[in-house]
């Protein structure tokens, strides 16, 4: 039992140098960049180079008054630069407990601790940002099997290699990940990115040599430039397929008997548990080019975890749509009660779908009509575009029911389809205009807990005796099966 206070790695005091700077690089940079060239400069200089010396000396202090250690059944933590403060931490409130290996962990064989609590109050959780990789898992046997009960390292050990043994594991293949990274749409991101950056850099390119390059770049022909912005194109679009391959290689998740254990990433190490009691609900999201091709991500939304974090947690980055009951069969038997059959929106619904969908390119189009009328083709197109994504949207939007799940389908540009069980729904609501009432429709939205707001699932303009069918089935005042 770790029962002796003990202090983080020295290499803490890395990590919390680097992760303040991370959060003000921004600040320092757009100061650096405006003040460059002009008196103040040097004076911004020595005052960021004061700032860092300062981060440094509080780091250190930080460090040197940090104390952990495992007593009985509790967790203790000792912290404080100028206030001191302790927290105990009972093993039996601890959900999960995660171990994290940047690339400087991995350098120094070091892990981050992340221990999350029941609830969603921030100062219930705990983070060791830096302890050697033995120390770590020490700890999670530690924390994981011993409540109340002291159990031998040697006996943890054979708990684990049995549970290696028994229990059901799944992988995704290099190929579903390329596959992955290709359809993810990251490339807008980092084309965005990429075009901040380039007009960042643009200031420090010598005056001749910019005027010569743009100069050659304005002479050449409309195919040589169409080349080019290919060749750019696929340098971002391998990017994105490298950021997923990094992200969740050797990507392996393990069903336990009441947690789900999931490891993933090349250069940085995860290793994320997730009990199965915090688990809310299971979401099936297929992205506007990953539907024709009949792929799926499959994630779970989870109670708690700090900042909101992790309330969105991804089990498996891409299966078949048809290899999604067998996953869950195998993985969540819980919710492997998948259904084709959903109950759609009646056809009135479609006006309130289009039009939702296409009311900002009609306020575009009226403003083309005032200030730029030869122009006017440009948004109607558009109008055209987000009313047939309204179409989909409405022909997308659908519910089912049994006895234990609720079934939300639905459209932004991705579909997504979210299940939830009757015990972790906390409440149904409907909602009715005026016109609704007319035409017999309605709203039906359920919340589910997700952190400090909640997490939101509906359909909208659904048929009101559907929508009545749904509260039924809630409120339990009507048996319905």
């Amino acid at each position: 039992m770790m029962s002796n206070p003990k202090r983080l790695h020295p290499a803490a005091m890395i990590f919390r140098v680097i992760s303040i700077v991370r959060s003000l690089i921004f600040a320092i940079g757009a100061t650096v960049i405006v003040t460059m060239g002009n008196d103040f400069f040097n004076y911004i200089v020595l005052g960021i180079v004061g700032l860092i010396a300062f981060f440094i000396i509080t780091s250190v202090i930080e460090w040197l008054r940090f104390r952990y250690a495992v007593v009985g059944d509790e967790l203790r933590i000792e912290q404080g630069l100028i206030v001191r403060k302790k927290r105990y931490i009972s093993k039996n409130r601890i959900q999960s407990i995660d171990l994290t290996q940047s690339v400087i962990h991995r350098l120094f064989n070091l892990t981050k601790v992340q221990i999350e609590t029941a609830g969603s109050d921030l100062s219930t959780d705990a983070s060791l940002s830096a302890v050697t990789l033995e120390e770590g898992q020490a700890l999670r046997k530690e924390l994981k099997y011993h409540n109340g009960e002291a159990v031998e390292s040697e006996y943890v050990d054979e708990i684990e290699q049995d549970e290696e043994e028994q229990y059901t594991k799944e992988t995704i293949s290099t190929k579903r990940l390329v596959i992955a990274g290709s359809t993810s749409g990251s490339i807008g991101v980092i084309l965005g990115l990429f075009i901040v950056l380039f007009s960042e850099v643009e200031r420090f390119i010598p005056t001749h040599v910019y005027d010569d390059a743009m100069s050659w770049f304005l002479t050449q022909t409309i195919s040589v430039l169409i080349v080019l912005a290919l060749i750019v194109l696929i340098f971002l679009w391998v990017l994105g397929i490298l950021g997923t391959v990094i992200k969740y290689g050797n990507f392996e998740v393990t069903r336990y008997e009441d947690e789900l254990y999931i490891t993933r990433g090349l250069l940085e190490k995860k290793q994320v548990t997730i009990p199965l009691k915090r688990i809310q609900a299971l979401g099936i999201k297929e992205s506007i080019v990953r539907q024709p091709l009949g792929f799926a991500t499959l994630y779970v939304e989870i109670a708690g975890g700090e900042g909101g974090q992790n309330a969105r947690t991804f089990i498996f980055p891409l299966l078949k749509r048809s290899e999604v009951k067998p996953f869950l069969e195998k993985i969540l038997p819980e919710y492997q009660s998948l259904s084709n059959e959903f109950i759609g929106v009646p056809n009135r619904a479609a006006p309130y779908y289009m039009v939702r969908a296409s009311f900002l390119p009609v306020v575009v189009l009226v403003v083309t009509l005032i200030f730029a009328i030869d122009f006017w083709y440009v948004p109607f197109v558009f109008i055209l575009i987000a009313m047939s994504l309204g179409w989909l949207r409405m022909k997308t939007a659908g519910y089912y029911i049994d006895r234990e799940h609720l079934i939300f389908r639905s459209r932004d540009f991705s579909k997504d389809t979210i299940m939830m069980k009757h015990n972790r729904v906390q409440s149904i609501q409907l909602r009715q205009t005026l016109l609704h009432r007319k035409q017999q429709i309605a709203t039906v939205q359920s919340s589910i807990l997700n952190n400090f707001a909640g997490r939101h699932a509906g359909v909208r303009e659904l048929d009101y005796e559907q929508a009545k069918r749904i509260a039924d089935w809630y409120s339990l005042q009507k048996r319905i099966f």
